[in-house]
């Protein structure tokens, strides 16, 4: 699989990740060899990059990647891990050098090791960005070998673009896919220009880029993709990337249609990986042969001139009015 380096961590990582959300839950149950069968499947097939967060099942996720660690060593691999969501409210106060050091260890414990790849703020408010004692700490951190290098998971182009500025910003992790384009503007242009790496999440839309849901689709109760449609439980953005979904399916089919041949969440997802400025690309997987389907990309031409005309005018008929000036 095609390498690039993960901003200023240095580290070279595959340009298709796992992302590691499901693992945890908030996708419907996914029990204990499932999701250490999606870990083995994943890094049997050339990924390299492993993103989790220690509230995604509470630790779950972090500790199955630990597990994981255990039974095959951590050579060639890149474990990045959040920290914030714990917070009752991600307010700025909440970010302390104790509570950073605390969510810290914590993740150190669940997953095995002493030193954390990557640790990224969790989708804080928006000032946290902009507190200097959040970063102090967080410098304090890696002085100390608790972490080797940080960076901030966002919501919102302006946020990102605070981050960016900070010297010791090794990434930024933001939505990014056919249904999110706001981010091609300003932030990868910038984080190119800092030596910033871009880790882009939900690549597929929450699944509506993989061509497979239509208006009669359900999902489970504990599923996100139920019980957030609107935004009661975290921000809207992070579910079917803020785009009503009624409105997603009919634009996959679309996608689809673009995609001709070439399977539509490989073809989707290859479309991000060609994004200027793009480290990796994070999509989740809740079985082996899902996981398969996504590193496909990896392998893929680049898409045609056609095609990404035929996209950007999906995206400004259909999608633009919903998303665009929200984040």
């Amino acid at each position: 699989m095609e390498t690039r380096i993960l901003g200023r961590t240095g580290r070279q990582v595959g340009v298709v990740g796992l992302g590691c959300w499901q693992l945890g839950g908030g996708w419907g149950t996914v029990d204990d060899e499932q999701a250490l069968g999606v870990l083995r499947a994943a890094v049997d097939a050339g990924v390299t990059f492993l993103d989790t967060a220690d509230v995604y099942g509470d630790g779950r996720s972090e500790t199955f990647i630990g597990r994981f660690l255990r039974e095959r060593g951590r050579e060639g691999l890149t474990v990045a891990t959040k920290v914030g969501g714990r917070a009752d409210r991600k307010v700025a106060e909440a970010f302390t050098a104790d509570n950073l050091r605390a969510w810290t260890d914590r993740s150190r414990r669940n997953l095995g090791v002493d030193t954390l790849d990557l640790v990224q703020l969790h989708c804080p408010e928006t000032a946290v960005y902009s507190t200097d004692a959040v970063f102090d700490a967080l410098d304090d951190l890696v002085s100390s070998g608790a972490i080797a290098a940080y960076g901030v998971s966002v919501e919102t182009v302006d946020e990102a673009l605070t981050a960016i500025a900070r010297p010791n910003v090794a990434t930024v992790q933001i939505i990014l896919n056919a249904f999110r384009l706001k981010p091609l503007d300003r932030v990868l242009p910038a984080a190119r220009e800092a030596g910033v790496g871009i880790i882009a999440r939900v690549p597929l839309a929450s699944g509506l880029l993989s061509g497979k849901y239509d208006e009669h689709t359900t999902f489970a109760p504990d599923d996100h993709r139920t019980f957030n449609r609107h935004g009661e439980a975290f921000d809207v953005g992070e579910t079917f990337s803020g785009v009503p979904y009624e409105v997603g399916v009919r634009a996959s089919r679309e996608v689809r249609e673009i995609a001709g041949d070439t399977l539509t969440a490989a073809f989707a997802l290859r479309w991000v990986i060609d994004q200027p400025g793009v480290t990796a690309v994070i999509p989740g997987a809740s079985s082996p042969d899902q996981v398969r389907g996504n590193i496909a990309a990896a392998e893929l031409p680049p898409l045609t001139d056609q095609q990404l005309a035929d996209l950007e005018r999906l995206y400004d008929e259909r999608i633009r009015e919903h998303v665009h000036d929200r984040w």
